[in-house]
């Protein structure tokens, strides 16, 4: 057998542990450093990569020879600091968790480093790789005959407890339009297959974290609002989200219109929040409804339990590690989700948030 594909992971937190679980799925892959500075955090990685030397710092990480490539799942705020640092010390592959960037000040610093970084860059962007928001996509185009109006609606729960809490405040997560919504500003763009010209949004923190106090501040993050978005080719796109809904049965609804017909995706939130005493958690559906003949047509798409097991977002890690698996072994040549396309998904997210506070619509051009 050929050496083992090795994963440095930068970060192990919730969401790095599920890239764990994740990798473990894979064939002829392995973890060989990580490096997270919580001890809780360290205790529980170990479970999901008990072969894995633990490091104290990233120098120490990229010091270890036998890496392929790296993950980065730290904080948001940690991001730009550690793609810089790897940059110049050893441009490895590496596939870095949204957002690519939190603050517009930064904007300079990711494209420097986007134009001179010599490794393939891959942004993960979970959404574009469930079972369902997949059939979505294949069937968009025909069903629809071009789409017109996009609508992603995501009622959920509210953001979970993170280390330090650092997801509470709006200056280390970048604000809820940026930390949540760029997976769905991304969507929206690969889906339309066009760039935005200008966003208008309304929101809000109506329900959420209230009566939380951290060093004597309350959260600033919203929990709910609407987004809706223009695009070049003069389709338009809403987004639709409440932090506070968790009670739905379906998290995610997507759908898409045109001249010939709708096609939705309706994806369930994680199982482990799924009551127990209503049973099996709902299986993501694909609904065609064309306008002739008329009639919708209602598609099951159940996801491997053993690769839904793995994480809170329908399958989509598994599905995103095995094709970015794909480029570090050189199956592939790019990444599927470039440095732009996660530059442009924050900047969708800033221009919502500054829509919100500042009361008015915002032009994309404003950050050209």
């Amino acid at each position: 057998m050929t050496k083992p594909t090795t994963y440095g992971i930068i970060g192990c937190g919730m969401m790095g542990q599920e890239h764990l679980r994740n990798i473990a799925l894979l064939p002829n892959t392995e973890v060989g450093a990580i490096f997270e500075p919580n001890a809780q955090m360290r205790t529980e990685s170990a479970r999901f990569a008990p072969d894995a030397q633990f490091v104290e710092s990233l120098e120490e990480l990229l010091a270890v020879e036998t890496l392929d490539c790296l993950l980065i799942a730290s904080p948001n705020f940690c991001h730009v600091d550690q793609l810089q640092q790897i940059a110049q010390i050893r441009p490895l592959p590496l596939l870095v968790e949204k957002p690519l960037y939190t603050d517009p000040r930064d904007l300079v610093r990711i494209n420097d480093f986007a134009t001179n970084y010599p490794s393939p860059a891959w942004v993960a962007m979970e959404y574009r790789y469930m079972p369902p928001v997949a059939a979505f996509l294949n069937n968009a185009a025909s069903v629809t005959g071009g789409i017109k109006m996009l609508t992603i609606r995501e009622h959920r729960f509210p953001f979970l407890e993170k280390v330090d809490d650092w997801n509470r405040f709006n200056a280390k997560s970048g604000g809820t339009f940026v930390e949540k919504c760029c997976h769905f500003f991304d969507l929206m763009r690969l889906t339309l297959g066009s760039d935005p010209v200008r966003v208008m949004a309304s929101g809000g923190q109506d329900a959420n974290h209230l009566e939380e106090s951290y060093d004597g501040q309350v959260p600033d993050i919203l929990d709910n609002g609407y987004v809706i978005v223009d695009f070049e080719n003069g389709a338009r796109a809403m987004l639709e989200l409440c932090m506070f809904a968790e009670g739905a049965e379906y998290q995610e609804e997507i759908a898409a219109v045109g001249p010939k017909g709708k096609v939705e995706a309706l994806v369930p939130g994680p199982g482990r929040f799924w009551p127990k005493h209503l049973g099996a958690a709902p299986t993501p559906k694909l609904i065609l409804s064309p306008r002739t003949p008329k009639g919708p047509v209602e598609k099951d798409i159940p996801v491997d339990p053993d690769i839904l097991d793995a994480g809170d977002h329908n399958g989509s890690t598994f599905y995103q590690h095995k094709y970015f698996l794909e480029l570090v072994r050189g199956e592939r040549s790019t990444p599927e989700v470039s440095l732009s396309d996660g530059k442009m998904a924050v900047l969708m997210g800033i221009a919502a948030q500054t829509s919100i506070q500042e009361k008015r619509s915002v032009e994309m051009s404003e950050f050209s």
